[in-house]
């Protein structure tokens, strides 16, 4: 589990008390002592993903138990982000376990780990989380997608180098600096999207997108600029999260456009460090406050504050005004599997 948070970028401190996360649970040493060992900081991780592993997520009893776990991760979010690096890490080695249990935990994962990863930004993470539970909860369907892609891979990498090639040679003609890169969908997304739209595979013709990586903020909107000169945009398909960032992370522009052959194609346009942001979400926070700029200053994203996550501070206004704990979990899980979530600018201090 460590070495997933640290290819996530995470700081020492995470790393430190992700190791030792099971310590107080599983063998005799305190958490006091622990905390005079290791500083405080991991202590209080420690613990607040010890009593986060003893919630029976799901289960309206322990609405107020969860209440309050929430509460105290609104506080130090990486409580939340050890909780996902340990789940992806469990259903990676899923196939140990009785199958009955694997069932519950997958199911779990789709309910309320994955959309939590979502929440977080991290959006690797989530996309890994949804195909492993998938291929346990629907292992038939799950093997029928990935026969499927399987053979449609040829002529989509073909499809694939036709549009990279002809974007790159545009922005290139417009003296804008970019990396194209292919994006393809996950198998949980595109068995979404069969059960949503009700759509046979064969009729789902946008399984790889394009995304496109600016160096500055000016050249992301020239961009999408070029891709709608090169082909028609699709009526309200164009969304701008770089104005109004998602869930106060996520930053990119989309949209989806009618590409070669008449077949539609997403594309997504952000900045170099957006991507970085979109890639490991809230986890990116913490890479950025350990890196440092010209002539020793703190990073530029150093000063970015979690509490601009309009979800956190939902959680945060209904220990002000709390709901029952019964209604607590079904407002949590919504809450987590929203689609779209308002934005608010940073509060003034």
């Amino acid at each position: 589990m460590a070495t997933i948070l640290a290819e996530l970028g995470m700081d020492t401190t995470t790393l430190v008390a992700a190791l030792l996360h099971d310590t107080v649970e599983d063998t005799g040493y305190t958490l006091e002592q622990l905390s005079a060992e290791f500083g405080e900081e991991v202590g209080n991780l420690v613990d607040g993903v010890t009593k986060l592993d003893r919630v029976v997520l799901g289960s309206a009893a322990e609405g107020e138990t969860i209440r309050k776990m929430i509460i105290a991760m609104a506080r130090d979010p990486r409580v939340l982000v050890i909780k996902v690096a340990d789940r992806l890490h469990n259903m990676r080695t899923m196939r140990f376990l009785p199958p009955e249990k694997q069932v519950r935990k997958a199911r779990e994962t789709l309910e309320v780990i994955a959309p939590l990863a979502h929440r977080l930004g991290m959006a690797t993470v989530k996309w890994e989380l949804e195909d492993l539970a998938f291929a346990i909860l629907h292992p038939k369907k799950y093997e029928e997608i990935v026969r499927l892609v399987a053979d449609r891979a040829p002529s989509r990498d073909t499809y694939l180098a036709k549009v990279r090639d002809e974007i790159v040679a545009t922005l290139k003609a417009s003296k804008i600096n970019a990396t194209v890169e292919g994006r393809p969908k996950h198998y949980w997304s595109i068995y979404q999207k069969m059960i949503v739209k009700g759509r046979d595979f064969d009729d789902i013709h946008d399984l790889v997108g394009i995304r496109i990586l600016c160096d500055e903020i000016r050249d992301c909107y020239a961009a999408v600029g070029v891709v709608h000169s090169l082909w028609q945009p699709m009526a309200g398909r164009f969304k701008d999260y770089i104005a109004q960032p998602r869930y106060g992370v996520y930053q990119s522009l989309h949209t989806t456009v009618i590409g070669p052959e008449g077949k539609p194609l997403e594309v997504q346009i952000r900045t170099r460090d957006m991507h970085r942001t979109a890639e490991y979400g809230i986890a990116a926070h913490w890479r950025y406050k350990e890196a440092k700029g010209r002539n020793g200053l703190p990073h530029p994203h150093a000063a970015a504050e979690i509490d601009d996550m309009a979800w956190m501070r939902q959680l945060l206004d209904w220990q002000r005004k709390p709901p029952t704990p019964a209604s607590f979990w079904s407002r949590c899980a919504m809450t987590l599997r929203c689609n779209r979530f308002s934005y608010s600018p940073r509060r003034a201090t």
